[in-house]
C-alpha cells in the first residue's frame, strides 16, 4: 500500500486514476478545485479542494502530509489548464494563468512534498506531445503547449538535482485521449484512447517506471491529435 498524490482529479484521466489507485488498496490524496462525490465516498481517498494557481492554498497539502501521511511514494502531476486562442489575442494575464497551473503549480507542489519524498519515490509529470521539441504544433495553443515544454525541462533538472536521494522524476507526454480537455482544444475530434485506458497506463508506470527510468520523457501517443 503506497501513498499517492494526484492532481486534477475532478474529471478525465485524474478522476479515473484516483479511483484505480484507491480500488487497488492504495492511499490517495486527490487534489482539484472541484471534488466529485465518488471520490469523497471512497474510503481510500482524501480529497482536498485546492487551486494550484494559488500557492497559499498548498498549505492544506503541507498540513495533511505533516499530520497524517508523513511520507509520499508517488506524485502524479496531472492537473492542466488549457487556452485555445490566437497568440495575438492572448493577454499577459491569460498567459500567466496557464503557467500558474501547468508550471508553477507543479513546481510549488513538488517543493511542498520534498520533505516527505524518500528513496524510491516517483514523481510523474503529465505533459503533452505539444511540449515535445520538434513535434507537430497547433495554432491557438501557444500558452498551453509552451507550458508543457517547460515542465519537461523542469522534470529533467529535478531528476539530476535529487538523484542522490533516490527520488525519480519522469514525464509522460500524452497524445490524444478522449477527455473534456481534448474536446476543448479540438472540438468534435474522436481520440483512439479513453481516459480509463490512459489512466491504466499511468497507474502502472507510476508504480514501476522508476525502476527503469529517471529524468526521461516518454512519448505516449498514437495520434497528435
Amino acid at each position: 500500500m503506497k501513498n499517492i498524490i494526484i492532481t486534477g482529479t475532478s474529471r478525465g484521466i485524474g478522476y479515473e486514476l484516483a479511483l484505480q489507485f484507491a480500488n487497488a488498496g492504495h492511499n490517495v490524496l486527490a487534489i482539484s478545485r472541484k471534488t466529485p462525490q465518488a471520490l469523497i465516498d471512497n474510503e481510500n481517498i482524501t480529497c482536498l479542494s485546492v487551486d494550484l494557481s494559488n500557492e497559499k492554498e498548498l498549505q492544506q497539502v503541507e498540513n495533511f502530509l505533516s499530520q497524517t501521511w508523513k511520507k509520499v511514494d508517488v506524485i502524479v502531476h496531472n492537473a492542466g489548464s488549457l487556452l485555445l486562442k490566437p497568440f495575438g489575442e492572448i493577454t499577459s494575464q491569460e498567459f500567466e494563468n496557464i503557467y500558474k497551473v501547468n508550471v508553477f503549480g507543479v513546481a510549488n507542489l513538488t517543493r511542498v512534498c520534498l520533505p516527505y519524498l524518500q528513496k524510491g519515490s516517483h514523481v510523474v509529470t503529465i505533459s503533452s506531445m505539444g511540449g515535445i521539441q520538434g513535434s507537430m504544433k497547433f495554432a491557438g495553443l501557444a500558452a498551453y503547449s509552451s507550458s508543457k515544454g517547460a515542465v519537461i525541462t523542469l522534470s529533467e533538472l529535478l531528476a539530476e538535482e535529487y538523484k542522490e536521494r533516490g527520488i525519480s522524476f519522469n514525464v509522460l507526454a500524452l497524445g490524444s485521449v478522449n477527455t473534456e480537455m481534448l474536446q476543448e482544444a479540438f472540438p468534435g475530434y474522436e481520440a483512439p484512447l479513453s481516459a480509463t485506458e490512459m489512466a491504466d497506463y499511468i497507474y502502472n508506470f507510476s508504480l514501476t517506471g522508476n525502476k527503469y527510468y529517471n529524468g526521461r520523457v516518454l512519448q505516449v501517443s498514437t495520434t497528435t491529435p
